[in-house]
């Protein structure tokens, strides 16, 4: 019988997940993983948990036990708060003190749930290792993995997988990939599991949720500055802290008086200038390509020459068609077929050929028609 080490986070997706592996015969292991410690990390300011007598970290793990118990399984506990640290918070708060948006959950995969996490199962004997994720997997007689949207569409999570290799995939399961939500839910509920009804998490990966503007204090200072008008160069009013705006953000920027809606098309990283410009449709927000770096290409073979894909350059947009060549092994050049709007550097590109994920890379620099908008 084949060893399945399953990562039980305390939700419902990784509670049906277990529970499918175990119908489909595996020996299965389920652990619970520990990364983040809210008072080793000084995790004050902006935690509406502070003052709970159970924190939600521990009640997600009281859930993975009772879930656990629901399906006779065995399950372990493990730390990896120090790796959570070393390889995903630090480079999170490096790219928000640049003043870019980083995904956090994309790190996360790559250097947690995908590596500490699958050396940890191997040392204990697994065969694979499976996680609650909505993305679906191809494991083909060569020993290549292709990796496919999830069934769900509205659920997929290739986006946040992208990062993944191919010695990462081969031993991988993904037991929801060819079944939506409302089918999880379901399952759980006719099992009889005791999560069936919980709220999917929500906030910074294995963090929660926050208040992230106080959140980020705990770690960065924040440096109050001026919000400026792109168009007439006029000073509008004071943010913050440029790290704490997106690009494309309309909400949260406090700008009264005539003009509007306001949206943030831009930093000035060196003189601490948020720039902002009037109106949904305006043509700051537009890019016709992007320099893409860090890539992770899944297949074995990167395409030579300009090579026409889609992409996502952020959670949930739709498949944008583009082309695009590489300028050497982990850097590309990705020019779109039309205009795309807040295309922002620090965020990744992910880029699919069909349902098929090609895998992704972090949006460095972005150009309209060659140029640089070095305002971003």
């Amino acid at each position: 019988m084949e060893k399945v080490v399953v990562g039980l986070s305390g939700g419902v997706d990784s509670a049906v997940a277990a529970y499918l592996l175990k119908k489909q015969g595996y020996d299965v292991v389920c652990v619970f993983m520990r990364n983040w410690d809210a008072s080793l990390n000084n995790d004050i300011l902006g935690n509406p948990t502070n003052n709970d007598p159970v924190c939600p970290q521990e009640e997600d793990y009281n859930d993975a036990v009772r879930t656990a118990k629901a399906l006779g399984l065995e399950i372990r506990r493990v730390d990896f708060i120090k790796e959570y640290w070393d390889s995903v918070f630090t480079y999170f708060l490096e790219e928000y003190a640049r003043g870019r948006t980083p995904n956090p959950d994309i790190l996360c995969n790559k250097e947690i749930k995908f590596k500490a996490f699958l050396n940890y199962a191997f040392d204990i004997g697994a065969d694979w290792i499976a996680t609650g994720h909505y993305a679906r997997i191809e494991h083909k007689a060569d020993g290549t993995s292709v990796m496919y949207k999830g069934h769900d569409t509205n659920k997929d999570q290739t986006y946040f997988l992208c990062q993944l290799n191919q010695k990462q995939l081969e031993k991988v399961l993904f037991p929801l990939g060819g079944i939506d939500k409302s089918e999880v839910r379901r399952i759980a509920h006719e099992q009889n599991l005791p999560v069936a009804d919980k709220k999917d998490s929500t906030g910074i990966c294995f963090i929660g949720e926050r208040d992230f503007r106080e959140f980020l204090k705990n770690y960065i200072p924040a440096k109050p500055g001026k919000i400026v008008d792109i168009t007439t160069n006029t000073v509008l009013g004071d943010h913050q802290g440029i790290m704490y705006y997106t690009i494309g953000q309309r909400k949260g920027l406090n700008l009264g008086g005539p003009g509007g809606p306001w949206f943030v098309i831009g930093k000035n990283y060196d003189e601490n200038i948020l720039y902002v410009a009037s109106g949904d449709q305006n043509d700051w927000l537009l890019s016709t390509s992007a320099l893409i770096t860090g890539v992770n290409w899944i297949p074995d073979e990167k395409p030579e020459g300009d090579f026409d894909c889609a992409a996502k350059f952020r959670y949930r947009q739709k498949d944008n068609p583009v082309s695009i060549r590489f300028i050497d092994d982990t850097t590309l050049m990705v020019t779109y077929k039309q205009p795309v709007k807040a295309v922002t550097p620090g965020q990744a590109a992910v880029f699919y050929d069909g349902d098929v994920c090609l895998g992704g890379g972090t949006i460095d620099k972005v150009y309209k028609d060659g140029k640089e908008l070095s305002y971003l």
